[in-house]
């Protein structure tokens, strides 16, 4: 039977579910003519309402995740798989190689696209155990002259979390994409860690970057100027238009975020929603969650269907009670229950209980 509830739960990877009332800022500002007439989505990028904007969003960003003076903040057009080759690129002398951590599906594509731009190895992996658990950062093997040892704290694709990150003696790199503003962070643990918005964040089109100033270096021959770190944190990422919703969106994400708690609120809110779910998981005949138990995504919950040829079914039957895009990875298959920051506590609960229901039907 059909959900004749009115509102609709978007599970997807990314783009996420965003926020009801950011949804009606957003809408707003498309509109809404600023001082002198203009609205601020139309101003020129180079004027002091678009820099106010981009300045406070900064501020925000820097506020809720303590992020400390000698970091540069970088709002860069692209997603995160354009930082697989950036890195690299930006990161690393001539001939200097890096390490890199692999746990899964996008820290393989992370590691095989900076393969392409310089002499990369992979420090650990986790494929023996089919991404299931974290390499033990005891095993890691990373030499001592790598410019940087590279890590996704949270793979959207196998569901898989790292709970905490080792210091390492080479700076540590991070693909945060999936789980920024999810929990609290010591940034300074880090020398650069990158996010796309599309998933705590906003909208698709803009990636931030917050690195150590001290490893930003002069672009290297055949980079673009405006690929570059140090262009871009010499010109306050203004080194030619930034996209303009993509940050208006970022800002009010941010703002909605600091007025709910900050990122300490966002985690114990992360932890209900993921607890919950993986609860009614592992209670269940039906349904099979195979990622080691400490080590399982707060946002991206996957797992299977014992009788897989269920699963049609399941999907088909979870669009009509107003569940959206609960289809694992394209390339992985399964379910995939996507929790970031905008998903609210009523979301999961009817999720779980079409998930019993579910179950009592088929099981």
């Amino acid at each position: 039977m059909a959900c004749t509830c009115s509102e609709a739960y978007n599970f997807a990877a990314g783009p996420a579910m965003l926020p009801a009332e950011v949804r009606r800022q957003l809408a707003e500002q498309l509109g809404h003519a600023a001082a002198g007439g203009v609205p601020l989505l139309e101003q020129p990028f180079t004027g002091a309402g678009f820099r106010g904007l981009m300045e406070e969003t900064e501020a925000l960003l820097r506020n809720l995740l303590g992020i400390p003076d000698d970091y540069a903040v970088l709002f860069m057009q692209g997603g995160a798989s354009a930082q697989f080759a950036l890195l690299p690129l930006n990161l690393l002398a001539a001939g200097q190689g890096a390490a890199y951590v692999e746990t899964g599906h996008w820290a393989r594509k992370a590691f095989v696209e900076a393969c392409r731009h310089a002499p990369v190895r992979c420090a650990a992996s986790g494929a023996a155990t089919g991404y299931t658990s974290v390499p033990a950062p005891a095993d890691w093997q990373v030499p001592a002259d790598a410019g940087y040892c590279h890590l996704t704290s949270n793979e959207t694709g196998n569901g898989l979390q790292m709970q905490d990150f080792p210091q390492l003696p080479v700076p540590l790199v991070a693909d945060m994409t999936s789980d920024l503003l999810t929990r609290p962070l010591a940034v300074e643990r880090f020398g650069a860690i990158y996010a796309s918005t599309q998933k705590n964040l906003g909208v698709a089109g803009l990636c931030l970057v917050i690195i150590r100033r001290e490893l930003l270096r002069p672009p290297r021959p055949g980079l673009p100027s405006a690929f570059s770190y140090a262009v871009l944190a010499e010109q306050n990422s203004r080194f030619n238009t930034p996209p303009t919703l993509a940050l208006y969106c970022a800002n009010r994400m941010l703002r909605w975020v600091a007025e709910r708690g900050g990122v300490t609120a966002m985690a114990a809110l992360c932890r209900q929603r993921s607890r919950l779910l993986y609860d009614c998981i592992d209670a269940s005949a039906l349904y099979r969650c195979a990622v080691r138990p400490d080590q399982r995504s707060a946002v991206n919950v996957c797992f299977e269907l014992r009788d897989r040829p269920l699963s049609a079914v399941f999907f088909g039957q979870a669009e009509a009670h107003g569940l959206h895009h609960l289809q694992g990875h394209s390339a992985l298959g399964g379910v995939r229950a996507s929790l970031y920051n905008a998903m609210p506590l009523e979301g999961v609960e009817r999720l779980v209980d079409f998930m019993r229901e579910f179950e009592s039907r088929h099981g």
